[in-house]
């Protein structure tokens, strides 16, 4: 089965004069979100010695902006398509740079949380404009796949850029000055975007559904707090009513967009085989993913160490490969197959996650360095072929929507995967023995035991760390081997669902 869109008119085809420039201004968005995902991790040991979170409200300092963004990228992608995807993402971009001050400057863990819930609905609306207005922009399937691997080469680079900037802002300033780099980036975006940003939207668009909009926000945080609850806690009477009431509010969300005549959501799109395959290849890779990539930063700054400038940069080789992958990866799956560019991404990133699971508190950095490089050159190419797949077999008035739903799988997938296997961590290292007089703050987070250990007797405070580190470690290997079972499974799934699939402009393969 192929997915080729013929374009509906010999116009269609006609290159845009000016479109590389405003790929330029698009990218830009793309750099702030990845900036601000990748910064949190570096400045979470800050923001634990200072607003002294629980382990439970660390978690969700780190996935309510997943949670919100998940619930809402679908409808946002929709209204984006009604009132102009330019507009949107404007709007959003000034909204998430205000947003981000308010998040600079939280003084409580509760505060925090609010301020990244927030950031989640203003963020909600930049990515499905992006790659909608590449949709639009570009035309020629060929040009499309090089702005589609470039947008996704600069997400990649806004997570090689975060760390290091932030860990250089972290050894210099307070954790909050991490959050105001996206400042001027987003007054960059807004003020160029104004003069080079075609507008585009839906011709016939239909009214905004508002009962579909609350629908999907209360099924998606209804079912992902549900998974991130059951996993902490057990499967308690709290954790269950949310994941009927999320399951119910998604089956009644399904079931209006089937009635309706111009539904926030086509669920014909799920229809075509390679469509799907991609949106569940990008849900499943990052859930793999996302619980080692919260946890890494901690990992190399509260167990081995390093400084926030020397941690960020320890995470560089991703980045490199992602950026390196994600501008080979269109030619690569015209030459080679789009199945065979996928799943070979998807199974490097698994092994790589697997031979993680050996790690201790003096793992050397040249096998942490191999792993990362081989997971960004495997996500690389994998995540841009994937989102090459579900723009090209859309009519590109429906563009917002189909992209939509590709953010939604990466946040859903990324909020699982923190609440998953960040659980996973957290569970390991709470049950951890100290010595004697181990404060009880101890147990809640390698960051809180590193604060309970100032003040206690050297001994005690030398050996209650390396029992905490020791048990974080174990929790993170854990995490790790569970992430490799996740992203081999989604190899062998991508394998069988991208059978005969072909981007545009290239020929097709079995």
């Amino acid at each position: 089965m192929t997915s080729t869109l013929q374009p509906a008119n010999p116009t269609e085809a006609v290159k845009r004069p000016g479109r590389w420039l405003a790929l330029s201004v698009l990218v830009l968005a793309v750099l702030l979100v990845a900036v601000d995902a990748t910064v949190l991790g570096l400045a979470t040991p800050y923001i634990s010695e200072d607003l002294k979170p629980s382990g439970t409200q660390l978690l969700w300092i780190g996935d309510v902006y997943s949670f919100v963004i998940a619930g809402l990228l679908v409808s946002m992608g929709s209204l984006g398509d009604r009132i102009g995807r330019k507009r949107i993402l404007l709007i959003g971009a000034t909204a998430f740079g205000a947003i981000s001050v308010l998040n600079a400057y939280a003084t409580t863990p509760g505060m925090m949380i609010v301020a990244r819930a927030l950031l989640g609905v203003a963020g909600a609306t930049l990515m499905p404009a992006t790659l909608a207005l590449i949709r639009n922009l570009f035309h020629d399937p060929r040009e499309r796949s090089l702005a589609i691997g470039i947008w996704g080469a600069t997400a990649s680079a806004g997570t090689a850029i975060g760390p290091i900037m932030g860990g250089f802002l972290l050894e210099h300033f307070w954790w909050g000055s991490v959050f105001l780099i996206n400042l001027p980036v987003m007054a960059v975006l807004v003020l160029v975007g104004i003069k080079l940003l075609p507008e585009s939207r839906n011709p016939r668009p239909g009214p905004w559904d508002m009962l579909s909009v609350a629908l999907s926000l209360i099924g998606v945080i209804g079912l992902v707090y549900a998974v991130k609850e059951a996993a902490s806690h057990g499967l308690t009477w709290e954790p269950l009513a949310a994941g009927l009431l999320g399951a119910g509010a998604l089956y009644g969300f399904v079931r209006r967009q089937l009635t309706l005549p111009t539904p926030l959501l086509d669920m014909r799109l799920f229809r075509n085989r390679g469509f799907s395959g991609a949106v569940l290849a990008d849900l499943l890779t990052i859930l793999g993913l996302s619980g080692l990539v919260f946890f890494l930063s901690q990992y190399l700054q509260l167990v081995q160490g390093r400084r926030p400038l020397e941690a960020g940069l320890a995470e560089l080789p991703a980045a490199v490969g992602a950026v390196v992958a994600g501008l080979l990866a269109g030619t690569a799956a015209r030459r080679f197959s789009v199945r065979s560019v996928v799943v070979g991404g998807l199974a490097a990133v698994g092994l790589a996650l697997a031979s993680l699971t050996v790690i201790d508190q003096s793992t050397g950095y040249p096998l942490l360095g191999a792993a990362l490089l081989v997971v960004g050159v495997g996500a690389g190419f994998s995540f841009t072929v994937t989102a090459d797949v579900i723009l090209s077999g859309v009519p590109k008035e429906q563009a917002g929507a189909a992209s939509a739903v590709s953010e939604t799988a990466y946040e859903l997938g990324a909020a699982l995967g923190i609440a998953l296997l960040g659980s996973i961590v957290t569970g390991v290292y709470r049950g951890f023995t100290g010595p004697a007089g181990t404060p009880a703050e101890a147990h809640e987070s390698l960051g809180g035991a590193v604060e309970a250990s100032v003040g206690l007797p050297a001994q005690t405070s030398e050996a209650m760390l390396d029992a905490a580190r020791q048990s974080f470690v174990d929790g993170l290997a854990l995490a790790a081997g569970a992430g490799a079972a996740v992203l081999l499974a989604a190899a062998v799934a991508a394998w069988f669902l991208l059978r005969g699939q072909r981007l545009e402009g290239g020929a097709e393969h079995p």
